[in-house]
């Protein structure tokens, strides 16, 4: 497919036929930055577990609740539906390269904790550890854990964790006058492809109907 013209650019569109012009996909290039949901789980044998998700958020507050999404049944989504819970912790500019480390698929049984070289945080509520060096984690109770389907109703090789939180951890180095300083704790993003982003910077905007 030869490129759009100039005037045609801003106007591409496509469906599942993808253009030519982009061999990649561009979706996780325009959905972003995301954080990324660094999963810390127990597998059958009580071993600890450690994987990065870009699709991770939060799903709602009061109660806290998050989410992540596996492309595949992987280790996380299998831990954290047969167990019941999962921890979640920040990933951060320091933490980058361990996060990295704990990205590689390895077999069921070898803790990423011990191959990145990470000292587990110990929880209070639950047993699955977080990742001790992070300014921020979270215990979550898994509410439902579900594979997903298509428009058309086809199962596909997609899982969704849902997690209540039930305790927070929070360093506190990075509370300033009760608020959690997140340009401070310089938390990772992915964007795209292999592509990530620091935030470093951030600004407030006041809604037009907050008080004065």
């Amino acid at each position: 497919m030869s490129l759009p013209s100039k005037k045609d650019r801003l106007a591409m569109h496509y469906g599942s036929d993808r253009p030519d012009v982009l061999p990649f996909n561009p979706f996780k290039a325009i959905i972003a930055p995301r954080p990324i949901g660094w999963i810390g789980t127990l597998n059958a044998d009580g071993v600890a577990n450690l994987a990065p998700y870009s699709f991770f958020n939060g799903v709602g507050s009061g109660p806290d609740m998050v989410m992540f999404a596996s492309e595949g049944a992987k280790h996380s989504y299998i831990n954290a539906r047969d167990t019941g819970e999962f921890t979640f912790s920040l990933v951060t500019a320091d933490l980058v390269d361990a996060m990295n480390i704990a990205s590689e698929n390895v077999p069921d049984g070898i803790s990423e904790f011990d191959l990145a070289g990470l000292e587990k945080g110990q929880p209070v509520v639950i047993r699955a550890p977080f990742v001790a060096a992070s300014p921020a984690a979270m215990e979550c109770v898994t509410i439902d854990a579900f594979q997903i389907k298509d428009r058309h109703g086809v199962l596909l090789d997609r899982y969704v964790v849902i997690g209540e939180v039930v305790r927070t951890h929070i360093k506190d180095e990075f509370l300033q006058e009760g608020i959690f300083d997140t340009s401070a704790a310089t938390p990772v993003a992915r964007l795209g492809y292999r592509e990530y982003t620091t935030i470093t910077q951030s600004w407030t905007l006041r809604r037009p109907d907050d008080p004065v």
